[in-house]
Formats: structure tokens, sequence, C-alpha cells
């Protein structure tokens, strides 16, 4: 054996230059703009690539511009950092992130891919993170896309503009703009991620012919408004909507006009009469802290008869969006019983005397439908009804407009698993199925949340990233070994997943709620 060893040492040593050689070479991409190099997970299963710039560094002079063409760089961009996320301020406790904070800089992506070779190209989920359209970002650990990448797709996860620097429409703007508009930036980066998606996207595995856009609350309002942009054609196959969309009475998106005259009013205000040269130089500290403090709920989506070429709920209703598979739905609890009682006894005369409060005349006909006569049951309606009018509603309005007017099909889910409580929760504490609990579920990640997690809630994990990798091969979210989930079908045969620990499949037997809130006026 001796003699050999001078033989297979330099054997050995060979085989591990070559090794190391290959990862090198795998984990190397060339993309718009120069070559980005990303990480093998530990197992060396899945390679990671963050911080990958989509467009130009939406900063000076390109501050309220369409986003614009990356700018390439030399030798090899380091891409195993998450880019900076948006501008913004700490505002939710349950957002945790592992950038290195908030940026105007902020156009950037993250891919995660099988490292295997498939001999095929894989079927491609881009993430869009919500936040009400002014908070949030990728490096949150419930949206890391390396366990899904795991069952054979390849996930995108994108950065945006935000609040201010992402949605502010100004007749200045509007006049500048090439379009004719202004606001939705925002949307447009995502647009600009998507085109890099199906230039790009080949390159890491990745069929650009077969992409699944998903997206939760803001996201998932995203996710809508993608689809009924005539932007987005041919740059997406499949869509996902968790929690939210653009078809809400209550929350349509104004006018460019409307959008114009709310900027011009508080940059008055806040700005006195600075020009748009003057606002451009404005440190974006100084921007953020503004509209933090005055400005929240001031700046989102609006009807800018570019990104829009009409009201959302128009294009749904004449079919005019994107006919897409969809899968959509929301969570049991999307709010609590104090986003309707406000303070009112959790008792049934209690909860009349709000519903006439808030109805007069339609009271009877809200207490029908949202029926309660003991205390628990009072929590449960006005916690129904809350969520209803935050995210209900809007979300059931897209399934039955796209089952509708697309002619393609569509699976509805409701997602009730209760997330274990903390340890040292307060004995009166209830579990929840609360909004946005469901990201770690279905990014299979439950363990980036510090909870006494069960077997349960890795197998309703497991069924829900499932579920959703397999809709994205093959805009179906059946397969074997996993419970039947049928699509909308006739008019009133509505099935709906309810998703947890046991799955169920009913009808829509909350159909009467949101065929009561049609009749209410929008400016109830």
């Amino acid at each position: 054996m001796k003699r050999l060893l001078p033989l297979v040492r330099p054997f050995s040593l060979a085989f591990l230059f070559c090794l190391l050689s290959a990862h090198s070479q795998a984990s190397q991409v060339k993309v718009t703009g120069g070559i980005v190099e990303g990480e093998a997970s530990p197992d060396g299963e899945v390679l990671s690539f963050k911080g990958i710039p989509y467009a130009a560094p939406p900063v000076g002079d390109l501050r309220w511009k369409r986003p614009q063409p990356v700018r390439p760089w030399q030798g090899v961009r380091d891409a195993t950092k998450f880019g900076p996320r948006a501008m913004q301020k700490r505002i939710w406790d349950d957002m945790f992130f592992y950038d290195e904070g908030p940026s105007e800089d902020c156009l950037y992506l993250n891919v995660w891919s099988p490292a295997a070779p498939q001999g095929k190209k894989l079927p491609v989920m881009f993430w869009i993170h919500g936040g009400g359209f002014f908070a949030g970002g990728t490096s949150e650990p419930r949206q890391n896309g390396h366990q899904l990448a795991r069952k054979e797709v390849i996930v995108v996860s994108v950065g945006y503009r935000m609040g201010i620097f992402g949605f502010m429409a100004h007749p200045e703007l509007t006049e500048e703009s090439a379009v004719g508009a202004s606001g939705n930036y925002g949307l447009l980066d995502m647009v600009a991620a998507l085109e890099w998606v199906q230039e790009n996207i080949a390159a890491f595995g990745g069929d650009p012919g077969n992409v699944t856009i998903f997206g939760e609350s803001a996201g998932s309002w995203a996710v809508s408004s993608l689809m009924a942009t005539p932007l987005s054609e041919g740059l997406f196959h499949k869509a996902i909507a968790q929690s939210g969309a653009v078809l809400s009475p209550w929350r349509q998106p104004p006018s460019r006009l409307e959008a114009e005259a709310t900027a011009v009013g508080f940059l008055e205000e806040h700005f006195g009469g600075a020009t748009l040269e003057s606002l451009r130089e404005l440190p974006a500290d100084k921007l953020i802290d503004v509209f933090w403090a005055e400005g929240l709920g001031k700046f989102s989506v609006c009807e800018d008869g570019y990104f829009f070429p009409k009201s959302p709920s128009e294009i749904f209703a004449r079919g005019e969006q994107r006919p897409v598979p969809l899968v959509v739905g929301w969570n049991l609890d999307e709010s609590g019983p104090e986003g309707f009682l406000r303070g009112a006894p959790a008792t049934p005369e209690g909860f009349q005397a709000r519903a006439k409060e808030e109805f007069g005349e339609r009271a009877d006909a809200f207490l029908e439908v949202y029926a309660a006569a003991t205390p628990e049951e009072v929590k449960r309606a006005a916690a129904d009804y809350a969520g209803d009018r935050f995210i209900g509603f809007g979300t059931w309005k897209l399934a039955e407009e796209h089952a509708r007017t697309s002619g393609a099909p569509v699976y509805r889910y409701r997602f009730d698993q209760l997330l274990p409580l903390p340890e040292g929760a307060r004995a009166d504490a209830q579990a929840r199925a609360a909004h946005s609990w469901e990201i770690e579920y279905v990014f299979d990640v439950i363990d980036s949340k510090d909870l006494p997690w069960r077997s349960e809630d890795y197998e309703v994990a497991r069924l829900m990233s499932s579920y959703w990798t397999q809709f994205a091969k093959t805009g179906d979210p059946n397969a074997e070994g996993l419970p039947r989930w049928p699509a909308y079908a006739a008019e009133n045969d509505k099935p709906v997943l309810h998703i947890d620990e046991s799955p169920e499949l009913q009808l829509d037997t909350h159909r009467s709620r949101y065929e009561f809130l049609e009749t209410l006026p929008v400016d109830l």
C-alpha cells in the first residue's frame, strides 16, 4: 500500500480540483449585465443566486421613472448576499430580514435552482412579497426558495419600489413620461423582472415558457394586477393569488388624476413649492421620514391609463385579463373581531348594536349571513366580516370573475391550519390562521419561525408546497398522493379546499356572505 500512496495522492488532488472546478462553473451563470456567482446549499442539492440586478438603480434622475436597463459590470459578481430591500421603516414584528437594510437602490432578484442537471427545462415560480406596497422584502427567512427548488422548480423572488418611491403619480411626471402616465413604478418593476426571467432563466435551467407568478397580500394584489395589464402578455402562464386582489370595491385604485391630486397636495404640504428636480435631489432618508410619518396609505396602485388602460374591475368583467390557470384563496383569520366590534362588547347584544350602527336598514340582512347567538359566535362572526372586508371579498371576486370570463381553470382554497402558540403565550391567547401565516407552509420552511411545531404542521407544509409546485408544473395542483382538489365547475359547483391537518373539500358554504357584500354601496 505504501508504494501506491504517491500515485493515489496526485489522483485525489486532481479529482478534488475537478470537483471544485465543476462546482464553480455550476454556480457561475451569465445573465444580462455580466456573470454572477452563487453558492450551493450545505448538502449541495440547491444553488442560490442572490442580489442579481435586473434594472438600473432607480436613483437620481431615475427616481420616479420606468425601470431602465441594467448596467453591465466587469468580472464575476458575487451573488451570495441579498440585495437591499426597498426604502421603508420597521412596522410589523413578524418581519425579519437578512439583507443589509433598506435602500432606494433596490431592484434586485434572487434565484434558487436544483443543483443536479435535470435534462429538461424546469418550471419557474416567480414570487412577489407582500407588505401593503410600503414594507417587506425578499430576504425574509419564510420566503426562502431553497425547499421549493428541491421539488424540481426554479424559484425567483423580486424586490420592487414601494411607497412614495414606487407609486407616486404627479402631473409633471406624467408630462415628462413617454407614455403619458405616472405612478405604478413598483408594478412596472415587476414587469421588468418578468422580462429578465424571459431573457435569462434558461441559463439557470428554467423554462421561460412555463412561468407561474405567485404572491401574498400586496403580492397577491400584484398578481391580479399583472393578470389585468396588457404589459404582461407572454411573460407568465399561471398565477397563484394568496390573500388579496385588486377587485375589492372598497379598495379600487383611484384614477391617475385623483392620485396626482393626492401627491400634489402631500408635496405642497410637506415640501412647499419644491420642483420635481429638487425632489429628485432630496436624500431618500428625508423622503421616507416624511412618507412614513404622514403618507402611509396615500401612495399605492392607481388606474394610470398605461399599466391599467381601464379599471381592473372592467378588465376582468370583460374577460380581457390573462386567461391563465389560477389558484386563489385566503386564510381563516384574515382579521380579528376588533376589526368590526371597535370596542363594543363581544355579546349578541353588542354585535347587533354594531350591526345597526354600521348598516342601518341593512342590519337584518347582515345578521342573517353573519349570524351569532353566543359570545364565541360573535367573535367568529365579527372576525369573519372584518376579514371579508379586508381580504376575503376582493379575493373571492377574483375567483368568480376569472372563472366566469377567462375560460381558464380556477382552484380555490382556504388556509385553516391554526399555528401553534409560542411558548409563554398569554393564557387567553387563541391559535389562529392569520393573515400571511400560510407563507411558511407554502415555502415548506416552517422552521424559519421559532414556534413549537407539531408533526401535523410539517405535513401541511409538505401538502401546500406539493400542491403549489405541481400547479406550477402542469396548471393543475392534483397529483398522486395528494387529496383531490377539483376546479370550479358549473354555476353552483364552486368547490373550496380547506387546507389544514385534515384537508376537506367543501362547496362555497359562505357564498351568502359575499353576495350580501356585493349589495353594499362603495362608500359604506
